[in-house]
């Protein structure tokens, strides 16, 4: 399946909030006709029906795709909006956190083939990064036009089975949440050691979307990259020294990850 076959069939997007917005103005800029696509949104932002795009209205009986993507606690009111292309020949691609795939298949019923994804918010602005993993009847090129799709948010990950989204959501799905944290600590200390407010926390967005900006084009590991940085008896080895102490950054970082990953593992059961 191809982008020529979403775009003759269409695709139907139940929910269409932040995530959503970013993903499908994504797939308009390479290439997904705004005729083809249908939103079920009980609060649809403007710009949709502004672009060319059904909001709320008839779909198709035989969508190529339907992407949930709609908050957790919203789920069971908006699944029966679209349980109708179960069974058929429409790849269902979930984006929403926290529902498993056994709650689609038995919503949607035998004989759907279903793709479950955890995106993470950077996503919304093209920065993600996000795990995907199918269920028995999808297929390779399922597989491979969801990652198609999502590369519009960023980065795609290939999960061998289900149960590894606990721990992606406990690094990437959590993560940001622990990068702003460390960008509020950051500043905080600027402001501790005499700067002022708006500076300091300049200094520590910049510091932070920088470095992570390096690591990711630099050929370099992270490791290498911490060694360049770090002159003998430098500033860079004195704050280093603390942090990476008996009691410093990683151990706390490996409890962070556990106890999210462990709370992803409670919340779906």
């Amino acid at each position: 399946m191809d982008m020529a076959q979403v775009n003759s069939r269409g695709l139907v997007m139940l929910g269409c909030g932040k995530m959503g917005s970013a993903m499908l103005r994504g797939w308009i800029d390479r290439g997904l006709a705004p005729g083809s696509v249908n939103v079920i949104d009980p609060y649809p932002a403007e710009w949709l029906a502004g672009a060319g795009i059904t909001v709320n209205g008839d779909l198709p009986e035989d969508p190529a795709i339907l992407l949930i993507a709609v908050k957790p606690q919203m789920m069971d009111d908006a699944l029966p909006h679209a349980t109708q292309f179960g069974g058929g020949n429409t790849l269902i691609l979930s984006v929403a956190a926290g529902t498993p795939i056994h709650a689609f298949e038995a919503a949607f019923g035998p004989g759907t083939r279903i793709i479950r994804s955890m995106p993470n918010t950077p996503s919304a602005v093209g920065k993600g990064i996000t795990a995907v993993v199918g269920n028995s009847l999808s297929t390779p090129e399922d597989l491979d036009l969801a990652e198609a799709l999502l590369s519009a948010i960023g980065q795609v990950v290939r999960l061998r089975s289900e149960d590894q989204i606990d721990a992606v959501t406990g690094i990437s799905g959590s993560g940001p949440a622990y990068v702003f944290y460390l960008i509020d600590a950051l500043a905080a200390a600027a402001r501790a050691e005499g700067l002022p407010q708006e500076m300091a926390m300049q200094l520590a967005k910049a510091t932070v979307a920088g470095a992570g900006a390096l690591a990711e084009q630099a050929e370099e590991t992270p490791e290498q990259l911490r060694i360049n940085v770090t002159s003998p008896n430098g500033t860079t080895q004195a704050g280093l020294e603390v942090l990476m102490g008996e009691n410093g950054l990683a151990p706390l970082i490996r409890r962070t990850v556990a106890a999210a990953t462990a709370r992803s593992r409670e919340l779906r059961r």
